[in-house]
């Protein structure tokens, strides 16, 4: 798989958390050598204050040197005011770094995404996408912290170790070995934190998810009388992320305790000998302050060194979600040689599996006493399933996606409604005129809904089209797909939503709007079924009769059971609008 087809060349191939980081710094490089680069400066630059003391102690404080004691002033200074710059372009340069790694992870994620398309939610749940694109991102910037004064802990460490040699052999060995010493102390509860972290993700996760889903079907759950037992359940799984948040803090506190108290301990460490040192005679009083003051400062790199193993950890546990989720793959995926084009012209779609063959250039009915068995037809002849399904003598699987998105169209009845305006959500990715769009909304029936509008076609719609009814939102759907204008057309129970008079009206335009152009509908309406030039019955799965309407009501009962059932409620005394297979009107 190129880069291309995951997206563009911003998209890894995941090749493990580890690896991913590594992304995140060579595809800046040249910002993460200079952040690095200051970094350096910067923490190098901590130590020469104790160097200036030192000096100015040494040489200045005795009678009669007030102009060296003047001229190492000028030299401290100078050194505070370039530390200073080197601090504010540190800060400024490690910033859009981290500004970086979000970008590009948000937008590796978001090519995936589209990329996955209707296969995401199989593959994984809205709560983990909306965990690692708010929470993991940010963690992941993070963690890149450590390219910048990371790295200048690393050299100022050595400068340290290497001032010191020149001043005392023993006070260098100190230094040496008492900062691997601390990384010991802390490397345990490091793997502990990263183990508790793991945990934690895969909880919140979870808990999203069901947020996510109690809030979408808020509704329906009020209907059911449901909404306290999935209260009930939220509420439990909250309670066990709370916990297991207590165990990431019981370890994060410790990793932070350490990361402040060790480096005190670290300058005790390192000012006590020195202090004996100075009492013997064996140091002078500037040799004394530049060891405190080395010691001093080295607490701010060796903190760095915690904090960083700290956010590696983070960092790691965060770029395992998201690799886990750039791996995995739509369905279709793997079918090999997915590179040639769609029939130059117009020809048949055949499902092996069910038997049903699509001519084109008419409106074919896929029916069946169970919706998901025509469904999976649909899936199959879009290419949202694995299957053996062609398109005139080319197999579905051998067709580049891109190409065959280009010609054919699944509309899918629980398609997602974007937020924004009327116009944008039925336009999608193309501008459309507005005598297209006015053509389409009649097609659909929806001038109402422009009408009912404040605004029209620019008055706002909600995420998901929460501001509009179930049958609304049919119709903008429909509306959506014939702007498309796709060759074949794939639509499932693209009328089960609105009321009888409505569907009559909708079934007779689409006819006309679609004639000449292949589309297949899935549908036990007589009123659509009726307009269709050719209607596939189906029984268990497969194909079991192949007719007109009207030619499958006399040879068919179990096919007139069906579709009319409606009517014969009705002629019953039983109810049911006639002919609407006895649906609720909420069109």
């Amino acid at each position: 798989m190129t880069d291309t087809e995951r997206g563009g060349p911003e998209v890894p191939h995941p090749r493990g958390p580890g690896r991913y980081l590594w992304w995140l710094v060579v595809s800046q490089r040249g910002r993460v050598a200079a952040g690095a680069a200051y970094g350096s400066l910067w923490m190098v630059g901590l130590m020469l204050p104790p160097y200036v003391l030192s000096r100015a102690i040494d040489d200045g404080l005795a009678p009669g040197r007030t102009p060296v004691l003047l001229g190492w002033t000028a030299v401290l200074l100078g050194v505070g005011v370039m530390n200073a710059w080197l601090a504010v372009m540190r800060h400024r340069t490690m910033t859009r770094i981290r500004m970086d790694a979000t970008f590009r992870t948000v937008r590796a994620l978001m090519a995936q995404t589209v990329r996955l398309g209707a296969s995401l939610s199989r593959g994984t749940t809205a709560g983990e996408v909306v965990t690692i694109g708010i929470g993991d991102v940010a963690v992941l910037s993070q963690t890149l912290t450590m390219t910048g004064p990371g790295v200048g802990g690393v050299l100022a460490y050595a400068v340290v170790a290497f001032l010191l040699l020149a001043v005392s052999p023993l006070l260098a060995v100190v230094v040496l070995l008492g900062v691997p010493l601390l990384a010991v102390l802390v490397g345990p509860l490091l793997g502990r934190l990263q183990g508790s972290q793991t945990r934690y993700r895969e909880r919140q996760s979870g808990l999203a998810a069901l947020l996510t889903d109690l809030v979408g079907g808020l509704r329906v759950l009020g209907g059911l009388g449901g909404k306290a037992v999935f209260a009930d359940r939220y509420r439990h799984a909250s309670r066990e992320l709370r916990d297991e948040g207590y165990r990431v803090g019981a370890v994060t506190s410790w990793v932070q305790a350490l990361g402040l108290g060790l480096p005190t301990l670290f300058l005790a460490a390192v000012t006590w000998p020195a202090a004996r040192m100075a009492a013997q005679g064996t140091l002078t009083a500037g040799e004394l302050v530049a060891v405190y003051g080395y010691a001093a400062a080295l607490v701010v790199p060796v903190s760095f060194f915690i904090e960083g193993g700290y956010d590696l950890t983070r960092g790691l546990v965060a770029a395992r979600r998201v690799v886990r989720f750039l791996a995995l793959e739509p369905d279709g995926a793997g079918a090999a040689g997915a590179t040639r084009d769609a029939p130059a012209v117009p020809s048949v779609l055949h499902d092996p599996e069910s038997g049903v063959e699509v001519v084109p250039g008419q409106l074919t009915a896929l029916v069946a006493a169970r919706p998901a068995e025509s469904a999976a037809v649909v899936d199959r002849l879009g290419r949202f399933a694995d299957s053996a399904a062609t398109w005139g003598a080319v197999r579905l699987d051998a067709i580049a996606p891109a190409r065959l998105r280009d010609r054919l169209l699944v509309a899918d009845n629980e398609a997602d409604l974007f937020a924004g305006t009327l116009r944008e959500v039925v336009c999608g990715r193309r501008d459309r005129t507005g005598e297209a769009i006015d053509h389409a909304v009649r097609t659909a029936l929806a001038e109402d809904i422009v009408r009912g509008l404040p605004g029209g076609l620019d008055a706002p719609v909600e995420a998901r089209g929460r501001n509009l009814s179930g049958g609304q939102r049919q119709r903008l759907r429909l509306v959506r797909a014939l702007l498309a204008d796709p060759e074949v057309l794939l639509a499932v129970e693209p009328t089960s939503a609105v009321d009888a008079h409505t569907e009559a009206a909708l079934a007779a335009r689409l006819h006309a709007a679609r004639a000449g152009r292949t589309t297949v509908v899935t549908s036990t309406s007589p009123l659509l079924l009726d307009r269709a030039d050719r209607v596939c019955f189906l029984v268990g799965g497969t194909v079991a009769a192949v007719g007109s309407h009207r030619e499958l009501l006399g040879a068919r009962p179990a096919y007139r059971r069906l579709v009319s059932r409606g009517v014969d409620e009705e002629a019953d005394g039983t109810g049911g609008p006639a002919g609407a297979a006895g649906r609720p009107v909420t069109g």
